[in-house]
């Protein structure tokens, strides 16, 4: 067998292919975070609730997706709403409605979804909880509203982000933690709003990205193999 590689064509892919190579491995060390990142929110959701003391002592990134317990009173008067689309493509509104605890610390806790025709507090009297309430809910540190996202609607407080600081302005409310708890499914009177409105589904596609890369590297190696064959400087001696 007789090799007799191209200078310049093989200066040109060898960096190129330790670069394929490096990214095929890179989105496996990634497939590998991902998975123990959804484990770990996944096994959050499924430990015993907390309580606030306890869940404030954690660092913010170790307390997202943990379960929490809070007693105290819904003020029902500041409900505010965050505007969504369902899995099946209607439109509804998250009920997020300031909860003051005992010691007179507040927390927004989303009650969980109603359709347009409920979004008026009104239209649903019966889910207007007065007195000593008992929530369990999963503490969620909001994302930032993005750069796109519409104002908005104050006068209506309807709000197109879970935009907790901007609330908390417009409410002139000072929570204890800029969090929302989103409260599991325990039915409330009337059945609306439905809890348990919380899913770990983060994107996955780091084995199809990795696949990619290391499919893009084995064929620059074909190509250059073949190339050189073509030009009678790969083959085998008779």
């Amino acid at each position: 067998m007789y090799f007799r590689p191209l200078p310049r064509l093989t200066v040109f892919c060898v960096p190129l292919l330790a670069a394929l190579i490096a990214l095929g491995v890179w989105q496996m060390q990634r497939l590998h975070w991902k998975l123990g990142l959804i484990a770990e929110m996944n096994a959050h959701l499924q430990a015993a609730p907390m309580s606030l003391d306890d869940i404030l002592k954690l660092p913010q990134q170790d307390a997202q997706y943990r379960r929490v317990a809070l007693d105290g009173r819904f003020e029902n008067a500041r409900e505010s709403y965050f505007f969504t689309a369902t899995d099946e493509g209607y439109s509804a509104y998250h009920v997020v409605t300031p909860f003051e605890l005992h010691d007179g610390r507040l927390l927004f806790v989303d009650r969980g979804l109603v359709p347009p025709a409920l979004r008026n507090p009104q239209s649903r009297p019966a889910s207007l909880l007065k007195g000593e309430q008992h929530v369990v809910g999963v503490w969620r540190v909001p994302d930032a509203p993005g750069f796109f996202t519409p104002a908005p609607d104050l006068r209506n407080r309807v709000w197109y982000s879970h935009n907790i600081e901007g609330i908390a302005k417009a409410l002139a409310i000072k929570p204890a933690a800029p969090v929302i708890v989103e409260a599991d499914a325990t039915p409330v009177p009337g059945g609306w709003p439905r809890g348990g409105q919380t899913v770990v589904s983060l994107p996955n596609d780091h084995l199809q990205y990795a696949f990619t890369w290391f499919l893009m590297a084995a064929a620059l190696v074909v190509i250059y193999l073949v190339y050189h064959r073509a030009q009678g400087r790969l083959g085998f001696r008779r």
